[in-house]
This record gives structure tokens, sequence and C-alpha cells, in this order.
């Protein structure tokens, strides 16, 4: 089973969020902070899937912090970042660090839970596709040795 954690300071959204993935067949577990999010992601079992985060929880680069912390952890982690407030920079930074996408919460006439949950299946994909691509040139190695 995939493993998604889901990290924001506002109690409604994490719970919406962990909602709607858990109905998809995610295990969702979530972190209310930024300090919360960083433990539990060092702490974990085995790594996370997929890490949802806010972009601004204690400080304007908490997003880029999670970020960090889940590729420090495993660099095949699919991290999605979340902001009320979008902003050029902020996403331009976020995907020149490795982020699978940087969504806005309130975008106009969309339903941001139903792109979420698409976001996070592409993201999935993705990740098992990296991480089946690594095996293979693994194997390919080992063979030639």
């Amino acid at each position: 089973m995939y493993t998604i954690l889901v990290i924001d300071d506002e109690e409604q959204v994490r719970a919406a969020v962990a909602r709607r993935l858990s109905r998809e067949g995610y295990e969702v577990k979530t972190a209310e902070s930024q300090d919360e999010g960083m433990v539990t992601i060092r702490d974990n079992e085995r790594p996370f899937d997929v890490v949802i985060t806010d972009m601004v929880m204690e400080n304007p680069d908490s997003g880029l912090e999670i970020l960090k912390a889940a590729f420090v952890r495993d660099i095949f982690t699919e991290v999605i970042v979340l902001t009320a407030y979008g902003n050029v920079a902020n996403a331009v930074e976020c995907m020149k660090r490795g982020a699978f996408d940087y969504l806005e919460k309130n975008i106009p006439g969309i339903d941001a839970f139903e792109l979420l949950a698409l976001k996070v299946a592409q993201a999935m994909d993705h990740r098992r596709s990296s991480v089946n691509t690594i095996r293979r040139l693994d194997q390919a190695v080992k063979q030639r040795q």
C-alpha cells in the first residue's frame, strides 16, 4: 500500500485531504507543523511515497524545508507543495528543488481535492517508474560484472 504524509497547519485542510486520499485507498498520515512533519519523515518506518506539504507554516520557507527533509530520507519521494497564496517565484523555486508539483488551494472553479487526487496518482506513477528504472540499471550493472 502506498503511504502519503499530509503536512498542513490548517486542521480542516489536513483532515479534508486525508479523507479524500484515504477514500482512494492510500494510507495517510498527517502532521500539523513543519517540525512535526520533519520528525515524521525522519522517524517513519519506511519512506513516504508522497509528501503533501503547505508552503507557509512556521516560516515562509516551510515547504522548501519539508522538501529537503523528504529527499534526504528518500530521493524518490514525490513532494507536492500546496499554497493558499501562490506566486511564481515560490513555484519556480519548489520545482527547481525537485517538487513533483506546486498547487494553489483556492483556484476558482476548480475542485482542489479532485485535482490533488489526480496529482497524487501521477506522482505515484512517476515514483514507480523512477524506482523501476534504477532497479533495471542496477541489474544491468550486476550482469556486466
